[in-house]
């Protein structure tokens, strides 16, 4: 019987697995086309898409992510996919040339999302029903962590240390969340292995790897983590025109402490009052704070900009991440996660190379802009994708 207590040994443990899981992501994201340009000369084109196509790889790795869950367990698979990524992480340090270093960032991204997906669904699974909003503000906060120290690592590291030592970090990381998951006890119910008898028996491929009932949701995530990789992608090439740099980059912990200090808060009211509550400020903070960017011109006006996107999109993320979970039934619950984090990826994906059309016609700033309107006009979907249709559950 699922008691009401959150703060358990597995809970602790599965948030630290996702935590080391999206750190590897984001030490290897800000730093690999450096490498790929130090050691194989690679066009900014190439460096791009070296970095890139690990997202990509995370989305084929999310795509089949339920299917193979219904297939083999969710702790099976979380062992598996881990020590796939410790293998590959391993060839990193092997030198050949740019081409193959894009296949093996790839490779890399489809178990690693895989990984992502399975740690989630587990969470989602042993977090009280009564407190699901609140525990999912909680685990989200793992990975806002992971946002915040993986860049900030790793800009410092490849500035004072070698890339084979950088490599050495991610694959002890990795080792450390193996042994972690030797010991996580992964729900198991007779739901589950129904659903997935049922799959085999009469569903369509198609929904062993897409949840329809999330695919609302995943169309709301998608635009807003489209904006937010604009963020990512291009906030230090803005900050430069407006020598800003230094102050830039402290522009994520910023956001990342104002995350960690609102989620738990708007976590519970989620719980107690509905998720509207939180989506519609959220989205409202979301898009004021790229209306100010596009506008910036002060160090402090961007820390500012920094703390009203944490209000935003750092509690957006949460919210929807529920509205997900809530809007399938158990026994499809790792699928559900998965055509979440399908969406949200897909945006973050997409982002880089679409606004990199966009950038040189507008310029950084009306681009931001661009950005503002987009969110609010995913305000707009949200009713009547969302609330209109009664889909908080």
């Amino acid at each position: 019987m699922q008691t009401n207590k959150l703060w358990t040994k597995q809970f602790i443990s599965v948030s630290l697995i996702n935590f080391l899981l999206t750190l590897v992501f984001y030490l290897l994201m800000v730093t690999i086309a450096t490498f790929a340009i130090n050691h194989y000369q690679s066009s900014i084109s190439q460096s791009g898409l070296v970095s890139g196509i690990f997202i990509i790889g995370g989305v084929i790795g999310r795509l089949f992510a339920g299917y193979f869950i219904n297939r083999f367990g969710l702790k099976r698979l979380l062992l598996i996919t881990i020590i796939i990524c410790l293998a590959i992480i391993s060839i990193y340090f092997i030198n050949t040339n740019v081409q193959f270093l894009i296949l093996i960032r790839l490779l890399h991204g489809i178990p690693h999302g895989m990984a992502l997906t399975i740690i989630s669904s587990i969470a989602t699974q042993i977090i009280p029903e009564s407190r699901k909003s609140e525990g999912i503000s909680y685990y989200s906060m793992s990975t806002t962590l992971a946002t915040a120290f993986g860049p900030f690592l790793g800009i410092l590291m490849i500035h004072y240390i070698s890339f084979s030592i950088l490599f050495s970090f991610c694959f002890i990381i990795m080792c450390i969340a193996l042994i972690m998951s030797i010991f996580i006890k992964a729900p198991k119910s007779s739901e589950f292995k129904t659903a997935s008898v049922n799959l085999e028996k009469g569903t369509s491929f198609l929904k062993n790897i897409i949840e329809p009932r999330v695919i609302p949701v995943g169309l709301i995530i998608l635009l807003l983590s489209f904006a937010y990789s604009g963020v990512l992608t291009y906030l230090n090439l803005y900050a430069s025109q407006l020598n800003l740099t230094s102050i830039a980059s402290l522009f994520f912990v910023v956001y990342a402490i104002v995350v960690l200090l609102t989620r738990p808060a708007a976590g519970k009211l989620m719980d107690n009052r509905g998720n509207h509550i939180v989506v519609y400020p959220a989205i409202i903070f979301y898009a004021i704070s790229m209306f100010m960017l596009s506008q910036v011109t002060s160090g402090i006006i961007l820390l500012l900009i920094s703390a009203i996107m944490g209000l935003g999109f750092g509690n957006l993320q949460s919210a929807t991440q529920v509205l997900a979970v809530k809007s399938a039934p158990i026994s499809r619950i790792s699928i559900a996660t998965s055509t979440y984090f399908i969406f949200f990826d897909a945006g973050l994906g997409l982002s880089p190379y679409l606004l990199g059309y966009v950038t040189p016609l507008t310029g950084y700033g009306n681009m931001y802009a661009i950005m503002g309107i987009i969110i609010i006009i995913t305000g707009i979907l949200y009713f009547f994708l969302i609330q209109n249709k009664k889909l908080n559950i």
